[in-house]
């Protein structure tokens, strides 16, 4: 049961609808309800009780998933019948379960706000006939909670904000991209969120401070888009690319002739961001020289542009970020004490990966939709061995390596299992993560035959190999329960025949099989 921290207001609807959401569940005897906000092209999930923590970094995209469509389409509430073809989004998402599984039943529904469409309520079944009895009007009557319970959200948003601040005008930020938002539900990862919240609607300086590739740019967008400023622009500037001959002109601007090359007036960076925020990205890559000169523009809100005499005064909010430890900095003499005790009125730490628990596999989720959308497949999901894989890893690279280790286990699955499966499964193999050696592990080679899976993570060895003792003992005790049918076995771990008896065999279990189905 997680609530997913999106942008804006999603957080607050998450939290004001996640207990009419695990009702429903609970009233429905499903085993998977789940409240879809409507974002442009994509469904996005805000609130849910059954789905997997995977679930949570995804953005449907409409046009990539038929169902999702047709139950917009329909403005009301459609049922799909448990032989319909179309594929499920949410196949091999629903519940812990063992295996990677097929949903049988499902239904959809259009939540309104406003008279207007804001999203999408679902009920997930994984048995055929689940919802046989199950009267349309009792599908109305749970809409209708929903419905309610965002409009008392709102209402109680509107008191906290009289002014009429605090939402996020339409199409405030913009990007190239598909917008890709910040997603956890950790304990670390919702300490953040409140702090950016609590700093996001003053003008304080903010110091964004966190390792390389742990999302320092997606906190920023989100400290802009919160404020009172998220209507105005939001300038970027890469410290550490600024050549040191022209920092002052980008940050200030210049008169024409002002230097050599100089041949037209310019405005710089803080004029741009008039009215909005400027973020200085990689602040500690400046040199001495342009931190004084930043310090004064801090210090006075004004600006003069090299090669004229006029001052002019700017209303910009600077946020700030880097990796590196500034105090320390200031010691070896290589940063100003003054200039960073004006960037860090509001210091914010992004915590790494590896304090965010089981956030990995919502940030999995959301790199596996994008590839979904880049590649043009369809279902892509992860082995039970897969995500064991993943939160026992170190993730020295944070998010920028967890990003580039499911890209690149993605292309390795399908390269094995083709486009065209009903879903594509990345295994542990595909990730290719090696991690620390861990401490204690019991001899595993008792362990071969055994019928329950062992506890990931909680021995010796490396991390392939604890990998493998999983796999060896999930596949030994699926065996069991078909009696010794490998094609069936295949059939509940979700894989291609062909890629379960590789597996198999290269884990010492080919011949305890049988090829029947």
């Amino acid at each position: 049961m997680i609530t997913a921290p999106g942008p804006a207001a999603d957080a607050d609807e998450g939290r004001a609808c996640q207990p009419t959401v695990s009702a429903l569940r609970r009233q429905r005897r499903c085993d998977a309800t789940a409240l879809l906000r409507l974002d442009g092209r994509a469904l996005v999930p805000v609130a849910a009780d059954g789905l997997s923590d995977e679930a949570f970094g995804r953005r449907f995209l409409i046009a990539a998933h038929p169902r999702l469509a047709r139950v917009l389409e329909g403005g009301g509430v459609v049922r799909f019948p448990a032989d319909c073809g179309l594929p499920d989004p949410y196949d091999g998402l629903v519940g812990g379960q063992a295996a990677v599984l097929p949903v049988h039943d499902c239904v959809g529904a259009v939540v309104r706000r406003g008279g207007e469409v804001w999203g999408v309520l679902t009920f997930d079944a994984l048995c055929p006939g689940a919802f046989d009895d199950v009267r349309e009007g009792h599908w109305r009557a749970a809409v209708a909670r929903v419905e309610a319970a965002l409009e008392a959200e709102r209402a109680a948003r509107s008191r906290r904000a009289p002014g009429g601040g605090g939402g996020v005008p339409p199409g405030a930020l913009q990007a190239v991209r598909e917008p890709r938002t910040l997603v956890g539900a950790s304990p670390a990862f919702a300490e953040l969120a409140r702090a950016i919240d609590l700093v996001a609607g003053s003008d304080l300086t903010v110091l964004v401070l966190g390792e390389t590739g742990v999302g320092k740019e997606l906190v920023v967008e989100r400290l802009h888009a919160r404020s009172r400023r998220a209507a105005r622009a939001l300038v970027y500037v890469n410290c550490a690319a600024l050549p040191e001959s022209l920092i002052e002109s980008e940050l200030f601007g210049h008169r024409k002739g002002a230097f050599t090359g100089a041949l037209q007036d310019r405005a710089g960076k803080f004029e741009l961001a008039h009215g909005g925020t400027l973020f200085l990205d990689e602040v500690g890559e400046l040199p001495l020289a342009a931190q004084g000169k930043l310090l004064r523009a801090l210090q006075s809100g004004e600006l003069q542009r090299p090669g004229s005499d006029a001052a002019r005064r700017v209303d910009v909010r600077v946020v700030a970020a880097t990796n590196r430890d500034l105090p320390a900095e200031i010691a070896r003499g290589r940063f100003r004490a003054d200039l960073y005790h004006r960037l860090s009125a509001f210091p914010l730490r992004v915590p790494p990966l590896r304090e965010r628990g089981r956030d990995v596999l919502a940030l999995a989720g959301c790199f596996l939709e994008e590839n979904q959308a880049r590649l043009g497949t369809r279902n892509l999901r992860l082995s039970p061995a897969a995500k064991a894989a993943l939160l026992a890893a170190p993730w020295p690279g944070n998010v920028r390596e967890l990003e580039h280790a499911v890209d690149r286990a993605v292309l390795h699955a399908l390269a094995e299992q083709g486009r065209e499966a009903r879903w594509v499964v990345v295994e542990a193999e595909h990730l290719g993560l090696e991690g620390p050696p861990a401490k204690g592990r019991a001899g595993r080679a008792g362990r071969a035959g055994g019928a329950a899976p062992p506890e990931v993570g909680g021995g010796g060895g490396t991390l392939r190999e604890a990998v493998d003792d999983f796999q060896r003992a999930w596949i030994t005790a699926a065996l069991e329960r078909h009696g010794g049918r490998m094609a069936a076995a295949a059939r509940e771990a979700g894989m291609n025949r062909s890629n379960f008896h590789r597996l198999a065999r290269r884990l010492g279990l080919g011949t305890q099989g049988t090829e029947g189905g």
